[in-house]
């Protein structure tokens, strides 16, 4: 199974670059400030150790990466990764804030063509970029590839809800409010309109989990949030 979005890489590091400054309070405003719950539910059921080499793909302003350093500790090491290079700009400020400059190297870079070896990270996370790559099957391929084996891939994305009730409001909000928040908040609807539109059509949570092991991952499972508005996926590189 594979699922592309034909936007062009470049448009979409552009239009993230526009909203960067205002991304972050966007996010809280579309989820309603959940996703820092999302990301503390994920967190707390990883299993990142001290000392950990994570990777942390489209990782816009750095809050994951950031959770991830503090996880592993001071002997850890953490790479974020994104096109965007307003975003680690933004992210950049935070990891100065944070005092982790000595955890955290902040990177520039594809996900389709991940530039790492074989088996170098313990854990390779990606959050709410999977739907915005071109290929997600490629890229879920490439986590896999660079995780060492037994290390842990983890991705949390929108997702979409199957009841009708909730799946007609969620997509009222996302077609019709998401766009407008982006116009009046952050003054770029043509942005906002994008990314409620890769939100709408991406895969729902059982169709991700397929796609996961047809990367070659192992003990694959996921758990949904808000009634299915978005999902957590975890997969295990298989030892042998």
């Amino acid at each position: 199974m594979a699922l592309t979005n034909r936007t062009p890489e470049r448009t979409v590091a552009q239009l993230f670059d526009h909203i960067a400054p205002q991304y972050d309070q966007m996010n809280s405003l579309i989820s309603l400030g959940t996703h820092r719950l999302w990301r503390q539910q994920v967190m707390d059921q990883m299993t990142v150790r001290p000392g950990d080499f994570a990777l942390d793909l489209c990782c816009g302003t750095g809050d994951w990466t950031i959770a991830l350093a503090r996880a592993a500790g001071p002997r850890g090491h953490v790479v974020g990764l994104d096109l965007s290079h307003e975003m680690l700009a933004v992210a950049t400020q935070k990891v100065r804030a944070a005092h982790l400059q000595s955890q955290i190297a902040l990177r520039a870079g594809d996900a389709m063509h991940l530039p790492y070896p074989d088996n170098t990270f313990d854990v390779v996370t990606i959050g709410f970029g999977l739907r915005n790559v071109p290929d997600a099957q490629q890229v879920l391929a490439e986590m896999t590839r660079v995780v060492k084996p037994g290390g842990q891939v983890v991705c949390l994305e929108t997702s979409q809800p199957t009841n009708p009730v909730v799946r007609i409001g969620w997509q009222a909000y996302f077609g019709h409010v998401v766009p407008l928040m982006g116009r009046v908040v952050a003054h770029h609807y043509q942005a906002y309109n994008y990314l409620q539109r890769t939100t709408h059509q991406f895969v729902s949570a059982q169709q991700l989990a397929v796609m996961f092991t047809a990367a070659g991952l192992q003990a694959v499972h996921y758990q949904k949030f808000n009634l299915g508005a978005a999902a957590v996926h975890f997969g295990r590189k298989p030892r042998h």
